[in-house]
């Protein structure tokens, strides 16, 4: 299985996506960044064109479309949201009032509530945000999934050196993954990496193995991988760089699609942008299916 679709993720999921067919989702959807982004197109062979196309807006206004969607969780429309999911949105609208705020949490609410539906129940998931709405988010998923006998499993930070710095505050240099799963019965592949040996400057004991400082004795040991990520940034040279403006790098992907997927399993991809995702599940020998409104 291998399908891109076209249109509303929303319609989508309830129209197309049976339900427990699918054993990981991944999505990089809006954070409510209040931006709106744009695409470089790149012509053939390879050199950048100057035009560009918008990719999405990440603005959110409580609009008819708002309006509608709180009113189907509201009235728990078809029996599809959970009584959690329901408290949490009547509760969220007496702390921060029909807002844009809400409008974007509406949205993300009934979303989260298809993938809930369509995942296996072996099936995992997880969330790409950053801590512009990230806590909102956490009550959504745990409203959703732990509502249904579903489990938060991580918060993986993924770390970054490159973007923007400011003298106002601490620089802003981390996204936050959610990873949840449908129950407590799940695949889960331990990914490796190096942890080096170095120095603990407490009592300068040299056989101490630090958190990923290589102090250049270059001996290290191979350990499960924890839930902080240094991954760079997509270089503007990047060979993998397709001109779209939220990029994730593959390796990102990969080690997400290898921990909780096999091959042959179906990965999906609701917000699934430039096609990171589906091309490290082609890649990685999974079945996949995409989805984007652009």
């Amino acid at each position: 299985m291998r399908i891109l679709y076209y249109g509303d993720n929303l319609e989508i999921l309830r129209n197309k996506i049976q339900n427990e067919t699918i054993d990981l989702c991944y999505i990089d959807p809006p954070f409510n960044s209040k931006r709106s982004y744009f695409q470089i197109y790149n012509a053939i062979g390879g050199e950048q064109d100057k035009a560009q196309a918008q990719a999405f807006i990440d603005t959110w206004k409580w609009d008819t479309h708002a309006i509608e969607g709180h009113k189907q969780i509201i009235s728990n429309f078809e029996g599809r949201f959970t009584r959690q999911s329901i408290e949490l949105i009547k509760g969220l609208e007496i702390i921060i009032g029909k807002s844009d705020l809400l409008a974007y949490l509406v949205s993300m609410t009934l979303r989260i509530t298809e993938i809930y539906r369509v995942l296996k129940p072996t099936g995992s998931f997880y969330l790409h945000c950053d801590p512009t709405a990230s806590h909102y988010l956490k009550l959504v998923l745990d409203a959703v999934f732990c509502g249904q006998g579903g489990q938060f499993q991580n918060e993986i930070i993924w770390a970054y050196r490159t973007g923007g710095a400011t003298p106002k505050r601490w620089s802003r240099k981390h996204d936050n993954i959610y990873f949840y799963t449908k129950t407590n019965d799940y695949l889960f592949n331990p990914q490796k990496e190096k942890s080096y040996m170095g120095i603990d400057y407490n009592t300068g004991n040299k056989k101490v193995v630090l958190y990923d400082d290589n102090d250049g004795l270059g001996k290290y040991t191979i350990v499960n991988a924890k839930d902080w990520w240094e991954i760079s940034m997509l270089a503007t040279s990047s060979k993998e760089r397709l001109g779209y403006p939220t990029q994730k790098p593959e390796v990102l992907l990969e080690k997400i699609i290898k921990a909780s997927s096999s091959e042959g399993d179906t990965v999906l991809d609701a917000y699934c942008g430039c096609g990171t995702t589906v091309a490290v599940a082609e890649r990685l020998k999974r079945n996949w299916i995409g989805i984007d409104i652009n």
